[in-house]
């Protein structure tokens, strides 16, 4: 029962990076926003660094999300 319940706590918290996955995303986009309402002229050059900011920070949330199936399903 204790290894169930400890399991269990060990993938809540790893699914704790999925939510700060999705916070980073929204703090990348708005600030990528508030960047180009600004200076509009300059907001073409970094519009591709904000799909690969935007792509990494998902990809730490989908690595997060794997760990949290792996403990629950797994681990025994």
């Amino acid at each position: 029962m204790g290894s169930e319940a400890a399991k269990l706590i060990g993938a809540g918290l790893a699914a704790i990076g999925v939510g700060a996955a999705a916070i980073g995303v929204g703090l990348i986009w708005g600030n990528f926003l508030s960047g180009a309402l600004r200076n509009p002229s300059a907001s073409d050059g970094q519009f591709g660094r904000v799909f690969i900011g935007t792509a990494l920070a998902e990809g730490l949330g989908i690595f997060a999300f794997l760990i949290a199936l792996i403990l629950l399903f797994v681990s025994h």
